[in-house]
């Protein structure tokens, strides 16, 4: 385990060691800040003084995780109810299949950029444009992998169920949903990092505040360490979320680990 351990760190370390070396060489400081710099741009952005000295990020971090978090929190949760019951009734139903499969199938290719233009003429510069947009980047994702997981039922548990006089909603409830979760919190965590790459669109163009906003800012100010210190943060909580989702995957499907042990 310490091996494996040690192991793990090697090529981050590795990294970021080539990192501090070009970003340390004469004129590339503008285009490639060193380590080191981001995270002192990074440390006085979380714990500066807001409204204190020239450096107008200062003390600014937490406001903007903030604000882009609760955007991915509504925006996914929006997803998260419209698409786990639609694409369980996509995967058990062939008349919905028919229907609404296609439609799915066909606007899940276009990027979420392309909707940005129709995100602001329909809500203007508002948080619901952004939240939008993520419902748009969650959803996708879900749907898909909550109508696999429908279809993949195994046939057995249903006709058992429907000899036990099971009705089409209890079936539903009772047997395909609980099969269908393992590639339901699959589509979730995809969905959440799309809804992480989403927000940071969105806050480019469609609203004024959050780590968007600050990344796109910094780069026309010239503020690379700040880009590079957002880009981190970024990823930071994509990766927090990410670890909040297996949690409750854990704790949900407790009858999926005990079956593998």
């Amino acid at each position: 385990m310490k091996q494996r351990n040690v192991l793990s760190i090697v090529v981050p370390l590795a990294l970021l060691i080539v990192w501090q070396i070009v970003g340390s060489r004469p004129g590339m400081q503008a285009m490639l800040p060193s380590p080191l710099v981001v995270l002192t741009a990074w440390h006085e952005w979380i714990f500066g003084q807001a409204g204190m000295g020239l450096d107008a990020y200062q003390g600014t971090w937490l406001a903007n995780v903030e604000y882009s978090a609760s955007r991915v929190l509504i925006g996914f949760l929006m997803a998260l109810v419209v698409a786990v019951p639609l694409g369980l009734l996509i995967g058990w139903s062939r008349l919905m299949a028919v229907m609404v499969d296609p439609l799915v199938q066909m606007f899940r290719p276009i990027p979420i950029t392309a909707w940005l233009p129709f995100s602001i003429a329909a809500f203007g510069i508002t948080n619901m444009g952004s939240i939008s947009l993520i419902f748009l980047g969650g959803f996708f994702a879900i749907v898909v992998n909550a109508t696999q997981g429908a279809r993949d039922v195994d046939k057995n548990l249903v006709r058992a169920a429907r000899m036990m006089g099971a009705s089409p909603w209890t079936l539903l409830r009772r047997v395909i949903l609980p099969a269908a979760l393992p590639n339901i919190f699959t589509g979730m965590r995809l969905g959440l990092g799309i809804a992480w790459t989403a927000v940071v669109a969105a806050e480019m163009v469609a609203v004024k505040s959050g780590l968007g906003y600050v990344l796109w800012d910094a780069y026309y100010v010239g503020r690379m360490d700040i880009v590079f210190a957002d880009m981190a943060s970024i990823g930071l909580m994509g990766f927090l979320s990410d670890r909040l989702v297996i949690w409750i995957e854990r704790r949900v499907l407790t009858w999926r680990l005990l079956q593998n042990h």
